[in-house]
């Protein structure tokens, strides 16, 4: 249990911070440009948070970026910290230092993908 979090805990926490900045800025993008508004407008009435979210949308970006930074950092800290002596607990060390990895990039094409729709998709497609 502990190899499970010290592998994947940071990474799907980085996770999660970046999906948010999915729903802050790519969704409503995507609604709108699919011509859902009428969904985008139900949403932001239905979902308080949705409004919180993309009027702080630079605080939630520090954020995710930091817990980003923090889980990359700590992946980067211990990528050489040995694993159990055991077999079959070496190969779920393995394949939990993959999973965790696999996490953290893709935490990371998500909070790219919704910091070009916060702060560039204006400029850059209009």
């Amino acid at each position: 249990m502990r190899l499970m979090l010290r592998e994947t805990a940071g990474p799907t926490l980085a996770l999660f911070a970046s999906l948010s900045t999915l729903v802050c800025c790519a969704l409503p993008a995507l609604l709108i440009t699919l011509g859902a508004g009428a969904v985008m407008a139900g949403l932001a009435a239905n979902i308080p948070g949705l409004v919180w979210l993309t009027e702080h949308k630079e605080l939630l970006f520090l954020i995710a970026g930091g817990m980003l930074i923090g889980a990359g950092g700590y992946k980067w800290a211990v990528r050489n910290a040995p694993c159990p002596i055991d077999p079959e607990e070496a190969k779920a060390c393995m394949r939990l230092r993959r999973w965790g990895s696999v996490l953290l990039s893709v935490a990371a094409g998500a909070y790219l993908i919704g910091g070009f729709f916060a702060f560039f998709a204006a400029d850059v497609l209009l």
